[in-house]
């Protein structure tokens, strides 16, 4: 990281510290859960604004549906903004705490890097809500805005990993990015799953290229353990490739904490592992002609991770173990 976006992490850092710190009780009660923040931050929230950002665990918005799964890549859930007046100093630190605390500590600077890009700071933009009450069992909190969606939920949400579909995305330079994606902060998972796609002899470079077809980003739906998964099946690769298929899989995890990374892998193991899945490059959207594909895809029965990187990155993820559990998405806009 350069010396300008370290002091810029640090300088946030400190300024959520300072805001913690003045708030004694968070610190008390273990800030570094995330779960148990949120449920303080909802315990903070007065009756005008727990109007506002608090909903019944199955609360059906009339134009987004049941709006705890729903997921866009360019909304706010709610209408007030972080910074705004609508919360207070503390209450701000507390969704900063429990964003730090949903995603990987040497991820931060990265994030606040795409949304200072993207939506011009944390806190700029970003809406959040919670579903059910915390702390009676089943709650969720939604972090949303241009470019991400991430959720915290304790486990509340039965047979999915993040607690529900996410998404991350990024422009780094410019709306229609460059080949090489320029400053992008997710380009390099593209890049790491390129490279096995290069290390693949001829028949399964052949099954692996997707040539017509790529689907549309809000369709990571479930198709199930009978779906027809479009690539190349992982079984029909080398040992030593399914193995640096998982390493690319643990590299885009790193981006998240721990306990998200090992319920997605328990979600992956519970439909048969990557020998379930398939690998897709799609040779459609690939910028420059270069052969390095800037979209691709891993699916099985119940796991999609799709990288979208045409015009700029987006990445939708949809993880469970059981095939069954619906999605609610919409593409909003290329943005």
């Amino acid at each position: 990281m350069n010396a300008q976006l370290s002091r810029r992490s640090f300088l946030r850092s400190t300024a959520s510290l300072a805001a913690l710190a003045a708030t004694p009780r968070i610190l008390q009660a273990a800030p570094a859960v995330p779960e148990s923040v949120v449920k303080l931050l909802y315990e903070s929230l007065k009756p005008e604004q727990r109007k506002e950002v608090c909903f019944a665990w199955d609360y059906v918005n009339p134009k987004r549906g049941l709006l705890r799964t729903r997921l866009e890549n360019n909304w706010r859930i709610t209408k007030p903004a972080i910074k705004s007046e609508f919360f207070t100093a503390d209450q701000q630190a507390m969704i900063r705490t429990i964003f730090e605390g949903i995603t990987a500590p040497e991820w931060h600077e990265r994030f606040d890097k795409q949304l200072d890009d993207d939506i011009g700071g944390f806190g700029n933009k970003q809406g959040i809500a919670i579903f059910g009450e915390p702390g009676s069992g089943k709650f969720e909190f939604v972090l949303s805005s241009r470019h991400m969606t991430l959720r915290c939920d304790g486990d509340s949400s039965e047979h999915v990993a993040f607690g529900g579909p996410i998404l991350y995305a990024h422009e780094g330079d410019a709306l229609y990015e460059k080949p090489n994606h320029p400053h992008n902060v997710f380009w390099h998972q593209a890049l790491e799953a390129n490279k096995l796609y290069h290390v693949l002899d001829a028949k399964h470079q052949a099954l692996a290229l997707v040539t017509q077809g790529m689907p549309t980003e809000e369709l990571v739906g479930f198709k199930g353990k009978d779906g027809k998964f479009p690539g190349c099946p992982v079984s029909e690769f080398a040992a030593d490739q399914k193995a640096e298929l998982q390493r690319i899989l643990n590299h885009m995890l790193e981006p998240f904490r721990q306990a998200d990374q090992d319920e997605a892998m328990k979600c992956l193991t519970a439909q048969g592992g990557l020998d379930h899945c398939s690998l897709a490059f799609y040779k459609e959207g690939d910028l420059g002609d270069d052969g390095i594909y800037d979209n691709w895809r891993i699916e099985g029965p119940s796991f999609v991770w799709y990288f979208r990187g045409r015009p700029h990155v987006h990445v939708w993820v949809n993880v469970a173990d059981d095939s069954s559990v619906k999605l609610n998405s919409y593409q909003n806009s290329i943005m």
